[in-house]
């Protein structure tokens, strides 16, 4: 058995080193306080500021990192978030989607893909590193995020960690823990 552990660490070890992407384990458990931030963001193609602690006063809020706007898993990602957006607005949270990308990108990201329903803000690379979201990919550096989602109760504490670069059960999951803390 120890023979295989060892094995499996090499193998994971050498497609490290081959450049396969790792996604990163998120580094905030449940429970854990999320870090608050400000940053600046897009809603409906308009520049705004985005503030953590101002947006928990409101009710939970989903914060989704995404890698690269208009690439296709983020697009069709951002497309499902906004087809839920009645059910997420009927639980009381909001939602607002993380990534690296400059603020002009995003605003058209706004727009187009995620259909002027919610929102999409800038996360700096200290950002990234505060919720450990890197994405693990040689010659990307840490700019990029994995694809994590975090929901934060209004009491700053995370109570739902996705992480996976399969952007299908993201609403799903992040849907039912908005759910269950209304009850």
């Amino acid at each position: 058995m120890k023979k295989l552990a060892l094995s499996v660490a090499a193998a994971i070890g050498a497609l490290a080193l081959l450049g396969v992407a790792q996604p990163a384990a998120a580094a905030l458990k449940k429970g854990a306080a999320a870090p608050m931030f400000d940053t600046t963001g897009a809603l409906a193609g308009k520049a705004f500021r985005f503030d953590l602690h101002e947006a928990l006063k409101k009710g939970p809020v989903v914060l989704y990192f995404y890698p690269k706007a208009f690439t296709q898993g983020c697009t069709l990602e951002a497309n499902a978030f906004a087809e839920a957006m009645d059910d997420f607005r009927a639980a009381g949270a909001s939602v607002v989607g993380m990534s690296n990308d400059d603020i002009e990108t995003l605003k058209r990201f706004s727009t187009e893909a995620c259909r002027d329903e919610f929102a999409v803000a800038r996360a700096t690379p200290g950002l990234i590193r505060a919720y450990d979201v890197a994405l693990n990919r040689p010659g990307m550096g840490s700019e990029m995020t994995n694809r994590t989602s975090y929901v934060i109760a209004p009491n700053g504490r995370v109570v739902m960690v996705h992480s996976d670069l399969d952007w299908r059960e993201h609403v799903a999951r992040t849907l039912a823990a908005v759910r269950a803390l209304k009850k």
